[in-house]
């Protein structure tokens, strides 16, 4: 055969092949690796190979992958083989080469099946994946391309994640995954997510490579504010001055740049009948709540405001909150005295029994404060007093006591000057006088005069004077009027009378009446008068009577004539008649 195959290649082609031979070895030998004898394969005698210089060309005769070993017939590799150099492509690799002898020319076919190994491990297309997402959605994230050089089994790729976090990788087409959500994702519990991702191939031995994932959550506004608190109290002296700071709030926004943003307001409504806003207010951006006004205890101790906390997102959400005003006393109040009467009032007295004996009520000091606590707790304290020891007064009662009994050289007149001072700091007081009369009623005293000390009194007593110096002028006045008007009256009848005969002409009436609805006697009377000339006695006759339960019908009062004279302005004693009335 050998023979037939040189003289074809003498004669017929210079290409004719005269036999062939397949091998098949792994990529990657190393050099000077034996593929096989190839000698002993095409059954070439080894004196010949050496003679006839062979060697081993290659279709393209770039690089010369393989050699001959002429001296024991051994195909050797003399360069690298990648098979995913030579095939990436291609299913199967061969390296197809000739051995060629020459003198004479003689060629045989030499291919060299390249098998694959697992050399090359999967390989990520994206160089680094950076994934941005909003919270609370369900969706896909991205889509993960992953390729293996090797071919079959070796270029098989299984993608993985590591466990604890809300995402997968679901296989889509050929060496694509998409990475989806598994749960909702909150960014203020986790803001960042740094995935790694794991290709392994099928090979033997597997090979694998891994990719970091970083995945940012973006924020939306899904958080309304929280307060720190579920309310608030604040407490605060009364009289404070406007604009003090009664306390500060806070609310807290877990949520990102203006979806986190906290605007503090006063929520409309009323203390006491008043606006809100006209007691309190509030920093929109701290939440410092300051008071408008001026408080005071003893009209308002407590009231309640509400809050409310915006953030700036799109839409707004809020939280509310109560916040309780607490006011506390100051003492800023006097204690204020109900009895006695204060100065200035109508005059009192306190009766004293002359037979009180020590350690008896004689009166008591009432006085009320309106601060409350100790700012209210009163205290009493005689701090002047007529007799020194004769009264004693409970220091928290403010009952009036005799601390001895009553004696006759006691002074009737008593006047106690009693303090009433609070227990607040610094102390409030104020002071009132007792007037105690030591007499068993107000008929034994001679007179009723004012014993007060105090200027008013004083001057109450000058106004007294003036009025009752005033009265009895007008009174004075009065009485002289009427003693002129009777005189004049009296000396007309002195013209009808001459001595003790009566004038004709002169006409009296019978029966005069005169009703004076001021007298003593209620009821009018009419009487004749009976003057007798030279007579020492006169009878004086009522003649009717208006009221017969008062004086009998008719009676007779006998007078003497001087005193009628002294009546009537006649002294000489001549009768006269007249007819006059009691009323």
């Amino acid at each position: 055969m050998l023979l037939l195959c040189g003289l074809a290649s003498v004669f017929l082609a210079p290409r004719f092949i005269c036999g062939d031979v397949i091998y098949s070895i792994p990529e990657e030998m190393k050099r000077g690796s034996v593929i096989g004898n190839i000698a002993k394969d095409l059954g070439l005698d080894l004196t010949r190979l050496s003679a006839r210089k062979a060697r081993i060309d290659t279709e393209d005769n770039s690089v010369h992958y393989c050699g001959v070993n002429l001296n024991t017939g051994d195909l050797i590799v003399q360069e690298r083989i990648d098979r995913e150099a030579l095939c990436s492509k291609k299913a199967s690799c061969v390296l197809k080469q000739e051995l060629v002898l020459e003198n004479p020319l003689e060629l045989h076919r030499v291919n060299v099946r390249v098998q694959d190994i697992n050399d090359n491990s999967p390989q990520f297309k994206e160089n680094s994946l950076k994934i941005e997402i909003q919270e609370s959605t369900f969706k896909e994230v991205g889509i993960i391309n992953v390729q293996d050089r090797d071919s079959e089994k070796n270029r098989q790729v299984r993608c993985s994640i590591q466990q604890n976090v809300p995402f997968k990788l679901v296989p889509s087409i050929k060496n694509y995954y998409s990475l989806v959500t598994t749960g909702q994702l909150d960014r203020e519990v986790v803001s960042d997510y740094n995935i790694t991702i794991t290709a392994t191939d099928e090979g033997s031995p597997p090979l694998s490579s891994s990719k970091s994932l970083h995945l940012s959550v973006a924020d939306i506004n899904d958080n309304p504010p929280v307060f720190e608190e579920q309310s608030y109290s604040a407490y605060v002296s009364e009289n404070n001055k406007a604009g003090s700071t009664l306390c500060s709030v806070t609310a807290r926004d877990p949520d990102w740049r203006q979806n986190g943003t906290v605007i503090y307001s006063v929520l409309a409504g009323e203390v006491n009948g008043a606006p809100v806003s006209s007691y309190v207010s509030v920093n929109g951006d701290t939440g410092v709540i300051h008071a408008v006004r001026s408080f005071d205890y003893e009209h308002m101790r407590s009231f309640q405001v509400h809050l409310m906390a915006r953030d700036n997102g799109s839409p707004p959400l809020s939280s509310n909150v109560t916040v309780s005003v607490f006011i506390s006393d100051v003492n800023d109040n006097c204690p204020q005295i109900l009895y006695p009467a204060p100065e200035g009032s109508s005059f009192m007295t306190e009766l004293v029994p002359k037979a009180a004996h020590g350690g008896s009520v004689v009166s008591k000091v009432i006085a009320v404060d309106a601060d409350s606590g100790q700012n209210a707790w009163l205290s009493y304290q005689i701090v002047k007093s007529t007799d020194p020891g004769l009264f004693t007064i409970g220091v928290h009662s403010g009952e009036i006591r005799t601390q001895r009994d009553i004696s006759q050289s006691d002074s009737m007149k008593q006047n106690l000057i009693v303090s009433v001072k609070d227990n607040g700091q610094p102390s409030l007081s104020a002071t009132c006088s007792m007037y105690l009369l030591i007499s068993d009623n107000l008929a034994e005293v001679p007179e009723l005069k004012d014993i007060s000390y105090d200027e008013k009194n004083s001057k109450l007593t000058s106004y007294l004077i003036i009025a009752l110096v005033c009265v009895s002028t007008f009174f004075l006045t009065f009485i002289i009027i009427i003693l002129g008007v009777r005189f004049c009256r009296r000396r007309k009848p002195r013209l009808l009378f001459d001595g003790a005969v009566t004038i004709p002409g002169a006409y009296l009436p019978p029966n005069y009446a005169d009703v004076d609805g001021t007298g003593t006697l209620r009821s009018a009377y009419n009487y004749d008068a009976y003057l007798t000339t030279g007579s020492r006695t006169s009878d004086f006759k009522f003649v009717t009577s208006y009221n017969d339960n008062t004086l009998p019908a008719e009676q007779t009062l006998r007078k003497s004539p001087t005193d009628f004279a002294d009546v009537f302005g006649d002294s000489d004693g001549s009768p006269e008649q007249c007819s006059a009335s009691f009323s």
